[in-house]
């Protein structure tokens, strides 16, 4: 269902934001680390990732074609996923924090 897909796209959007607002404030006042760092790159990136891949699929056919913008954001958002280290790379620098934490 279409709003499913919209009203699921707005939450984890307004997740993501306070999410990284979190963590930015955290991060002005010299309370930031690692885990937090990478665990909130890992979670916009692929909230941003299948918020693309589900405007491609409420478009249908329309958004893989080029008079669309869905497919470049779709791009970019993948982007994030790769570009400062993949999402495996950032869950072991999360994994190890964890279990540096509590060992």
């Amino acid at each position: 269902m279409i709003q499913a897909k919209i009203a699921d796209m707005y939450t984890n959007l307004c997740a993501s934001r306070s999410y990284l607002y979190s963590v930015a404030r955290a991060s002005s006042s010299g309370h930031v680390n690692r885990k937090d760092c990478a665990a909130v790159i890992l979670y916009c990136a692929e909230n941003a990732t299948k918020a693309a891949l589900d405007a491609i699929q409420i478009l249908g056919g329309n958004g893989y074609i080029n008079d669309y913008s869905t497919g470049r954001l779709l791009r970019d958002a993948k982007l994030y996923e790769i570009g400062a280290g993949t999402s495996e790379i950032r869950r072991m620098v999360i994994s190890r924090a964890i279990t540096e934490q509590y060992s």
